[in-house]
């Protein structure tokens, strides 16, 4: 069929003019009867690719397809674009029989040119004995990566495709991924039996893409509300690991008045479909989900893509983040990180075969490795993916928008280069830098790697240091991971000509993310002068009413005040701690100054500011139950094992309730545990304080009172004098 005219092929039946990229190639390969392998990214026209030589060729394309949604979607599309219904159809377990049959009626009768089946459905023995007796153009294996254990969404079914085409009968392959290393690839043709498949490799770079790394805290929820809200209108997608925090999360952004819905694999298929068309009809701006919503979804104008998590690894992280801006516009790709995820990641892994797990930690290396990192972010995605990005500045990514200083690191590279080489090129960056710094772990022992002359010869600079030095010698062409052996660090020609020659190399120092990124609130946008005559006018009231200042308002309180800008009374109640009692009582003065503030210093409350909290609302049986149970006099031993909390955890829960601005009276149970001395000692101490710091009252009560007694009776004194 090479004397086809695709060009008018094309233009008949998708109304385009011309072929993007590669495309064109890729179907004369699969018109001439060739197995081809298509790695493209997100947006580059895959579809197109087996879609149009299946509307050409004699015979039914048989498309394997992972998701119901990303077949319907495709089915409806290739619908809109012929007369006929019949010339797409899907069979997977959504369908009833008389859908199938007539399915299976129309593909017999020449009509269907497409056919999507899910790997399931094609083991299925009525299917393979049907499709028998059907004339195939050819198979297209779409989402190829899913073949891989080493992809990012690895689906065994997948591994037996050869298997069954070889049952229904031989006919070309093409396999298409948005997502494949070099090892992903090798694995994905061995497994198909496609090792003389000509390969398509289209460049990785998306240069609308923006992308960004956060640290992760305790205020990320509200930072998402800001950004979205920067953003009205647009159309983004929210990715979150567990389907509790995708239910959460869509919560409050509704209560923010921000159009959101919630997609994850425990709604009903009928919820999921109704969520998808809804964001694709733009019926709804935000979607929240795990990784089941997006693959394959044809929205051209998702204009940003929100990682709540960071995700299991690159590959999955360069699919999810393509959904944004398919159309060459704007697309921001927003990534919060913090350590204690990966742990979260890392304890997900237990229980699977131990080289699931190796592989799994693997991946997470390579994705930590890139939220740490502080070159450009394109620049090692591209290079994850065996591209080279030639330009130190890509100009759109956080790094590069606001570089680092580099420092000189030749003689560590040296250092590494030594390394690698006395170990025999044949260990992975963390045994790499176990030698380097000179730990003595169960591996270097055993290999007697601390016997080397090189063992320990960077044992001056920190673990971090060397990661990013091995890194970037990657990057710089230095050294190179063993694809066949992943993970398995080499020389290349580059790294034993440096160590003959050292040459200059210098070094950006990975960003350090802690754990207490993970608990720190940012106060970047705290107004200091504010929270100045804020505290000014909370001390004034005191003395006027003869209260302790923080029973007013708490510093948390007046903090959010300085940041959000509330001047009215319904603004003022969505800060934490301010009852509407309390809003009533003394808002009206905070709320004055602060409007007085805004008009002399001219600054804009932008709506982005004022985030409205869940947290009155957070667990509403819980919090009905323990004061019921409060009420009752159960003992808080008692009522901890009722709501499943540790003892610490109900004081933090009893202390929200009293601050949100409601009564308990504990009194009957302090009464059995404390001695009445010690109980007036600290309540004393509170009505004299300035402050109701837990630290600070330790350290002035002394070590004859402990932790619980203090929060107990702070609890007491906060509840009868502030409410």
């Amino acid at each position: 069929m090479a004397d086809v005219n695709l060009s008018d092929k094309l233009k008949k039946h998708f109304g385009f003019d011309s072929f993007k990229g590669d495309q064109e190639a890729i179907i004369r390969n699969v018109l001439a009867g060739r197995d081809t392998f298509v790695l493209m990214p997100t947006g580059g026209g895959k579809s197109l690719c087996y879609q149009l030589p299946a509307l050409i060729m004699e015979g039914t394309a048989i498309v394997i397809s992972p998701l119901i949604a990303l077949m319907k979607n495709q089915v409806d599309a290739i619908r809109m674009l012929s007369e006929d219904d019949g010339i797409a159809h899907f069979i997977n377990s959504s369908l009833t029989k008389s859908e199938i049959d007539r399915a299976k009626e129309d593909i017999r009768s020449g009509c269907t040119k497409l056919l999507y089946v899910a790997p399931e459905s094609l083991t299925k023995e009525e299917n393979i004995e049907f499709l028998r007796s059907v004339k195939i153009s050819f198979y297209a294996v779409d989402e190829a990566h899913c073949i891989s254990e080493w992809g990012h969404d690895f689906r065994p079914e997948y591994r037996k495709i050869r298997p069954i085409v070889q049952n229904i009968g031989v006919a070309p392959i093409i396999a298409l991924t948005a997502t494949a290393t070099d090892k992903v690839r090798g694995d994905i043709m061995k497994n198909l039996g496609m090792t003389d498949a000509r390969e398509f490799r289209s460049s990785f770079n998306r240069p609308n893409l923006y992308y960004g790394i956060r640290a992760k805290t305790n205020e990320v929820d509200k930072d998402i509300v800001r950004f979205i809200r920067q953003h009205t209108g647009k159309s983004g997608i929210i990715y979150c690991l567990s389907r509790k925090k995708v239910e959460e999360l869509a919560e409050f952004l509704r209560v923010n008045k921000i159009n959101a819905k919630p997609y994850h694999a425990g709604m009903d298929a009928q919820q999921r479909s109704e969520t998808q068309d809804d964001f694709i009809m733009e019926r709804i701006d935000v979607i929240v989900a795990t990784i089941a919503f997006g693959m394959g979804i044809d929205k051209p104008d998702v204009r940003f893509v929100i990682h709540y998590d960071i995700p299991k690894s690159l590959e999955g992280y360069y699919q999810e983040t393509g959904r944004a801006g398919r159309d060459g516009g704007e697309g921001l790709c927003i990534t919060y990180y913090a350590r204690k995820d990966l742990q979260k990641l890392e304890k997900f892994m237990e229980g699977k075969p131990l080289s699931e797990q190796d592989i799994g930690r693997q991946l997470l290396m390579e994705t930590a490795a890139y939220a740490e990192s502080s070159v450009c972010r394109r620049k090692m995605l591209l290079h994850y993916f065996g591209e080279t990005y030639p330009t130190e500045n890509c100009g759109n990514c956080d790094n590069c928008l606001h570089p680092h200083e580099s420092v000189e690191a030749g003689e560590q590279l040296m250092k590494v280069l030594k390394v690698v080489r006395d170990v025999k090129e044949n260990f992975k960056i963390p045994h790499i830098i176990d030698v380097l710094v000179g730990r003595s772990t169960e591996e270097v022992l055993a290999h007697k790697h601390n016997q080397l002359t090189s063992f320990g010869i960077g044992g001056d600079t920190p673990p971090r240091f060397w990661n990013a030095v091995i890194r970037q010698g990657m990057l710089a062409g230095y050294l190179r991971k063993e694809v066949e052996n992943y993970g398995l660090i080499k020389l290349t020609n580059a790294g034993w000509m440096f160590m003959r020659t050292p040459q200059p190399f210098s070094v950006i120092e990975d960003h350090e993310f802690t754990d207490a990124d993970y608990e720190l609130a940012s106060t970047a946008a705290l107004d200091e002068p504010l929270l100045a005559m804020l505290k000014d006018l909370r001390r004034s009231i005191a003395n006027r009413t003869d209260k302790a200042p923080y029973l007013i308002f708490q510093d948390s309180a007046l903090e959010d005040m300085a940041t959000m800008y509330p001047v009215t009374m319904e603004e003022l109640q969505n800060i934490q701690g301010v009852s509407e009692g309390k809003a009533k009582r003394f808002g009206k003065e905070f709320c004055e100054l602060i409007a007085r503030h805004c008009e002399e210093n001219d600054i804009e409350r932008p709506e982005n500011l004022r985030v409205r909290s869940l947290a009155k609302d957070n667990k509403p049986k819980q919090k009905v139950m323990i004061i019921q149970k409060i009420d009752l006099k159960v003992s808080l031993e008692d009522i901890a094992d009722a709501c499943n909390l540790e003892f610490e955890d109900l004081l933090t829960e009893v202390e929200a309730i009293v601050y949100s601005g409601l009564k308990l009276n504990i009194d009957y149970y302090i009464n059995e545990v404390m001695d009445e001395d010690h109980m007036l000692d600290i309540y004393e101490y509170f009505e004299e304080a300035e402050t109701d710091d837990l630290d600070e009252a330790l350290d002035e009560l002394g070590p004859d009172y402990t932790e619980e007694e203090v929060r107990l009776v702070r609890i007491k004194f906060y509840s009868e004098m502030a409410n």
